[in-house]
């Protein structure tokens, strides 16, 4: 395998991995109050949306990078 198909192949899962799950989600702790031995805390959950535009970006792009690493050998 030429390192032309194995991007290629990496871009392709790429795009489908992100049009299948259109985002990301994480959680992050805050520190509300700190008083001596009191604490409180703040459980926030994110989500990073990624526009379907990248997927299929990636998804093409893989695809062109496949067709032409197989033109080149």
């Amino acid at each position: 395998m030429t390192a032309k198909t194995v991007i290629g192949i990496v871009l392709i899962i790429i795009g489908i991995l992100s049009l299948g799950y259109q985002g990301f989600s994480y959680t992050t702790h805050k520190k509300v109050v700190d008083i001596g031995s009191i604490q409180a805390t703040k459980t926030e959950h994110k989500t990073v949306p990624l526009p379907p535009i990248i997927g299929i970006l990636a998804l093409a792009g893989g695809v062109v990078v496949l067709v032409a690493g197989r033109h080149d050998t």
